[in-house]
């Protein structure tokens, strides 16, 4: 007779969210039997380690060019790809656009995939800052919500004030507290950027990673965790209102076995955790639906030296392993300031690295409507290149999300000439959907199954007493920030469901 493993807790994704879950579950049980299954490979040989902090210098250069730009969707590293990739087992762990894993993603052309042990968390610019007004989802409970992004700043070792402010971003501050400082309650005027880093007298600061999270993940050590790369999760096994286990598939030869589990969490992104759901038979009404992303405008500016009294030679100099020599927040406040801004500055250099100019990286995220024809809908037919139901991408602005895009297209460029001249037909840009990376919405939580959410408060799918959601896809809310700290709340959340049942 043919021995099934089992696992106390299987988790789908070895990303941000997979490893705060796998964390928040060790440090309540450190007996508790914890499988952790992803289709990709490690990058540079340690799985979640992040490429800003890799030893190899071909690939620690390879991130750093493309994350320099400050474009999430430029991390791919190339233009958008059209044509379907080769087979499975011949891609190279990195990321890579939907398109190319024959997904149907021409409304949403810069949307991607990370094909990689420790998922998009070893990819990322590690800012987090926090939410607030709508982009919170607190169920009426604000003050456990509060207690719940405590622990997750906590865990990704959220630090305040990361890059900067140097002088110049000093003055850069200066320019945008005057014109937004009463927009919001103090602890959200013009700001230096929360990064999950963690600070160091020099050189470079290591980012927040899978393996930092739960260290298990990239050195082992911890003989009651398995982790599985290389291995993609095909469908989950269920048995009336519970999960028993999922099907596995060994990417390198094909070979298929099947894993018995008492939990499932999938924590496997905005795309592949629905995937997963549907190829499952899991289909509930709002499975896919109310997909969102915020609008991306991006500028960049030359600060001009003469009218901020500067002389070249006193401009900053990154630290040695950083891009940027400032990294500073905008957060969104309300109707009168709805948009997120991330500056990020850099200093141009000539041959024998004197300065010779400044500029002042303007990205704003406007937030678009939450609306069910924006959605993911599945194949019953088509399969994309992982042999999974193939996706296709309906997404769209409506008129009210049009205008607020035409309005944050006025305030940069009149942001932008606050520091030196600008050309926005030549300087500026609504980038194409997908380029943030920030996808949410298509597995949503709700407070009462009624067809819009996908999951209860805790992550835990309607309808099912042991199979658990977590990531930015259950986030509800049409978010104007980064989500990676928004979205670990619900990982917090889901980690504390589980532990409470097991």
């Amino acid at each position: 007779m043919t021995h099934t493993p089992r696992t106390d807790v299987l988790i789908v994704g070895s990303g941000i969210m997979g490893s705060l879950v796998a964390r928040l579950l060790r440090e309540s049980d450190p007996a508790l039997h914890i499988t952790m299954a992803d289709g990709g490979s490690p990058i540079g040989g340690t799985p979640g380690r992040h490429l800003h902090d890799l030893d190899d210098p071909d690939l620690w250069s390879r991130y750093n060019d493309k994350v320099a730009t400050g474009i999430q969707g430029m991390y791919t590293g190339a233009e958008v790809v059209r044509e379907v990739a080769g087979s499975l087992p011949d891609l190279i762990p990195g990321m890579f656009h939907a398109l190319a894993f024959g997904e149907d993603a021409e409304a949403m052309p810069q949307a991607a995939l990370a094909w990689n042990a420790g998922g998009m968390g070893v990819h990322w610019t590690a800012a987090t800052p926090w939410p607030a007004g709508d982009e919170v989802f607190d169920f009426g409970d604000p003050d456990a919500w509060a207690a719940d992004l405590d622990t997750a700043r906590r865990l990704l070792a959220v630090t305040p004030a990361a890059i900067g402010p140097t002088k110049v971003g000093g003055l850069v501050l200066d320019v945008l507290r005057r014109r937004y400082g009463d927009a919001g309650p103090a602890d959200r005027a013009p700001q230096p950027m929360p990064m999950a880093v963690t600070p160091t007298p020099s050189g470079p600061m290591p980012r927040t990673a899978p393996g930092t999270i739960f260290p298990a993940l990239a050195r082992g050590g911890d003989p009651a965790f398995t982790l599985l790369t290389g291995t993609l999760v095909t469908a989950l096994v269920r048995d009336a209102d519970r999960v028993t286990g999922a099907r596995l598939r060994r990417v390198a030869d094909g070979t298929e076995t099947e894993l018995r589990a008492g939990t499932v969490v999938v924590c496997a992104d905005a795309l592949r955790t629905p995937q997963l759901l549907y190829a499952s038979g899991i289909r509930p009404e709002a499975l896919g639906r109310r997909l969102n992303e915020h609008a991306f405008v991006t500028a960049r500016v030359l600060l001009d030296l003469d009218r901020f009294g500067l002389d070249p030679d006193a401009l900053p100099l990154p630290r040695p392993g950083e891009f940027s020599t400032d990294s500073l927040w905008l957060p969104c406040n309300g109707p009168d300031q709805p948009f997120h801004g991330q500056i990020m500055n850099r200093t141009y250099v000539d041959g024998a690295g004197r300065p010779l100019a400044h500029s002042v990286g303007l990205s704003l995220y406007v937030p678009v409507e939450s609306r069910p024809q924006n959605r993911l809908v599945f194949s019953a037919r088509e399969t994309d290149l992982a042999g999974l139901p193939r996706i296709r991408v309906e997404f769209g602005y409506s008129e009210s999300d049009r205008a607020l895009i035409r309005r944050a297209l006025d305030e940069v460029r009149s942001l932008a000439e606050e520091f030196g001249p600008f050309d926005p037909a030549t300087e500026s840009a609504v980038l194409p959907p997908g380029s943030s990376l920030h996808l949410t919405g298509t597995v949503r939580a709700g407070v009462t199954d009624d067809g819009a959410g996908v999951c209860d408060p805790d992550g835990r799918v309607w309808g099912f007493d042991n199979l658990y959601l977590a990531g930015n896809g259950v986030v509800p809310t049409a978010m104007a920030a980064n989500v990676t700290l928004t979205g670990a709340v619900t990982a917090v959340r889901a980690a504390r469901a589980v532990t409470a049942r097991t």
